[in-house]
């Protein structure tokens, strides 16, 4: 890529930007498209415009979004969506603290050096000068000027470290602090408890577990939940609210059919054959009365069924106190680790059934499978990802597809597609990845959803490091890479070394179609706005529909941070070796943090609320992709510079996995169990244990009747206020 291409990259993604902002201050203020732009806020029942002015000035959102406070942004999105937003401005603050230093230190000592640019040490093989005169790159080889090159990387370090132990304290305290809350959640009193021993001859599962808690402990115990099997009254359920949400519509159509001229309108008809197309043409509206009378004593007979006959080896067991539940969670309650493993109940909303019931040993084998295949996957995906990173060269083009020469040698549509080709379809491929990652992540057994999505999220960082940075870097020469790599292991640092000046302004470019078109999408809601319009006009007969259209959803951890993650990766192995890439990160991570704060304050509503249990996650992963900067300025500097130095990196490198050890023993214990001090700090009477106990009834196994203690009955409420 050349200067001029990438100058129209940088300019049309801005364009774009400027394009989306001006839409969405237009767009915003419409009315009908409050559902879209205010939703968080109408799911509060508050008002989406109160305490706003009418204005055209396009950065009014920006002064809304820093101006609320983080207790705000808590009452709004949760704690999860708050402990985001530190780690977007914790990176935020690394890459601006480091380049106060690198910018004005680095780019004058490459500059200046006057001796000849070697092609190994090119930003971009020989084709972006202008940029490389600013770069490592441009510093001869063995030269005292590298000093400051190795300096910078012991800087970016040091800040990294200082920044994330300030961060890590500040969500602590505020996971803490959501953990005391007075407010009364049904996860706070309850444990899960699984592999749970064959009940004795006589005795059913309820007993067995009932007695056990019961003799350890007498006074807090309240009662036990035994987890069924519910397939069969789920599927009978689900096909229940099918034919609901079908009546409901077409009595819609019904009533808008009748007029004056018609008043007794026409009633709807389908077919009950294969997708409605074949078969017998019924009423609608009689035809779903017939099918919910049908099914209503079915889904009744059914539940008695699954509810006592259909126990599985695992239940919820309450406790009527908050520090007896957390106690009980933290306590070893049997002398087998396979027998009566107990643990911190997840929020009744993010509880996967289906797992619960997993065996010890088969969670560990399915987890030591599931990684196999993820191991797998990462290899071979690394082939089609290398093949789209070459195939969209402008050289290989022309060169596999000769009829699109003519068309290329325009010098607009060159500069086009050479600023845009290579990186949207990198774009477009990794977006295939986060279903498989997600299904492949319950499979493990996990109990809950925030921790799939915890588990989904590292393993489409291992996919964005090696198949995106390290397949792009690499590139055309993967095969004959991977047969160096696996004769001589030792000269991987210098493959990495020496591979990535060659990308950096496919990076650059990158980075920059993310923040500006990525983010003024984001902002701007152009994709769920024409798709709710459509689904309104076309689709919507009810109101459940159209709230249906509109809803939503969350922040979608499991590709938003990955996809992040990414990007402190690139910028933090290129700070150094090209320190002009630190302003397009700023911007990424600066932008970044105020569209996702506008969208938590406005937009997006949790699924889930895990209290900011992903914070570790992140905190490895920020110091996994420095370490890896570390390792590749090491193989840079020492061997394609011939920095006789540079094994002075050596104990930087060593200090970020000391760094990482103690910040694991110092503070992950807190976000692994709560601590019992906090606990303490919570709700002093006992709450409303029947509510807390019904809240974890599937909604497949609610009733409006209480017949015995077996019998569950309705309840969706996952936040309940204490009892008097």
């Amino acid at each position: 890529m050349d200067f001029s291409s990438f100058v129209t990259s940088l300019g049309t993604s801005l364009v774009i930007f400027a394009l989306l902002m001006l839409a969405f201050t237009w767009l915003q203020r419409k009315p009908g498209n409050a559902v879209i732009y205010y939703p968080g806020r109408i799911l509060r029942g508050l008002d989406p415009l109160e305490g706003r002015k009418r204005t055209r000035n396009p950065l009014a959102w920006i002064k809304e979004a820093v101006g609320a406070s983080e207790a705000a942004v808590v009452a709004a999105a949760g704690v999860d969506a708050a402990a985001y937003l530190v780690f977007l401005s914790s990176v935020l603050a690394i890459l601006v603290f480091s380049g106060i230093i690198l910018l004005p230190v680095l780019l004058p000592v490459a500059a200046t050096d006057n001796g000849a640019q070697s092609t190994t040490g090119s930003n971009s093989s020989g084709t972006f000068k202008n940029l490389d005169k600013l770069a490592m790159g441009n510093v001869q080889e063995k030269s005292p000027r590298l000093w400051a090159f190795l300096l910078g990387v012991y800087w970016v370090s040091f800040v990294t470290y200082y920044v994330l132990w300030k961060a890590y304290k500040h969500v602590l305290n505020m996971r803490a602090g959501a953990k005391s809350s007075p407010e009364v959640k049904p996860e706070e009193f309850t444990v899960l408890v699984r592999d749970i021993p064959a009940a004795p001859p006589g005795q059913s599962m309820k007993d067995h577990v009932d007695s056990f808690f019961q003799a350890l402990h007498p006074e807090t115990f309240y009662r036990s939940m035994i987890v069924t099997d519910n397939k069969k009254a789920n599927k009978i359920w689900e096909e229940l609210e099918g034919y609901r949400k079908k009546l409901a519509r077409t009595e819609v159509v019904y009533a808008e059919s009748k007029t004056t001229s018609k008043p007794e309108g026409e009633r709807p008809t389908n077919r009950i054959g294969f997708l409605g197309l074949v078969g017998e043409k019924v009423d609608t509206i009689n035809h779903c009365n017939e099918k919910i009378n049908e099914l209503l004593p079915k889904l009744e007979a059914e539940q008695e069924i699954t509810v006592r006959e259909k126990q599985k080896a695992a239940a919820l067991v309450f406790f009527n106190s908050k520090p007896a539940a957390i106690s009980a969670a933290q306590t070893i309650h049997s002398q087998k680790i396979d027998t009566w493993t107990v643990m911190e109940a997840p929020e009744p909303r993010q509880v996967l059934w289906t797992n619960l019931p997993r065996k010890f040993y088969e969670r560990q084998i399915r987890s030591f499978v599931v990684y196999g295949i993820v191991f797998l996957t990462v290899f071979f995906y690394m082939i089609p990802i290398t093949f789209v990173s070459a195939f969209t060269t402008l050289k290989n083009l022309k060169k596999y597809l000769p009829f699109l020469k003519k068309i290329v040698a325009q010098p607009e549509i060159k500069t086009v597609l050479e600023a845009f080709l290579p990186q949207i379809a990198l774009l477009v491929f990794m977006a295939l990845l986060p279903t498989l990652l997600v299904f492949l992540s319950k499979e493990e057994g996990i109990p809950s959803e925030s921790h799939a999505v915890r588990a989904a999220s590292g393993k489409y960082f291992y996919f964005v490091v090696f198949n995106v940075f390290l397949g792009v870097t690499i590139g055309g020469a993967l095969f004959d890479s991977l047969k160096t790599i696996i004769n001589h292991p030792k000269q991987v640092i210098t493959l990495l070394g020496s591979s990535l000046p060659k990308s950096a302004t496919f990076f650059l470019t990158f980075v920059a179609l993310k923040f500006f078109v990525g983010y003024g999408l984001e902002l701007s809601r152009l994709v769920p706005l024409i798709i709710f319009h459509l689904k309104k006009r076309f689709l919507c007969k009810t109101e459940a529909e159209v709230k249906e259209a509109w809803a939503p959803g969350d922040f979608g951890y499991a590709t938003r941070v990955p996809n992040d993650m990414l990007i402190i990766t690139i910028v933090l192995c290129y700070s150094v070796i090209a320190p002009i890439i630190i302003p397009f990160g700023v911007v990424y991570f600066g932008l970044g943090w105020l569209v996702a704060r506008n969208q938590a304050l406005k937009v997006y509503v949790p699924n889930y609320e895990s209290n900011g249990r992903m914070w570790p996650h992140l905190h490895a992963r920020i110091i996994a992709s420095l370490i890896l900067y570390q390792i590749t300025m090491f193989g840079y500097i020492g061997i394609l510079r011939k920095f006789y130095y540079a094994p002075f990196l050596i104990p930087v490198i060593v200090s970020s996995f000391v760094f990482a050890y103690v910040c694991k023993k110092h503070f992950y214990l807190a976000f692994l169990n709560t601590p019992l001090e906090v606990a303490c700090r919570g709700t002093k009477e006992i709450p409303n244990m029947e509510s807390i106990y019904t809240a974890y009834i599937p909604p497949c196994l609610g009733t409006e009747r209480l017949e015995d203690d077996d019998q569950f009955e309705d309840a969706r409420s996952f936040s309940l206020k204490t009892a008097p």
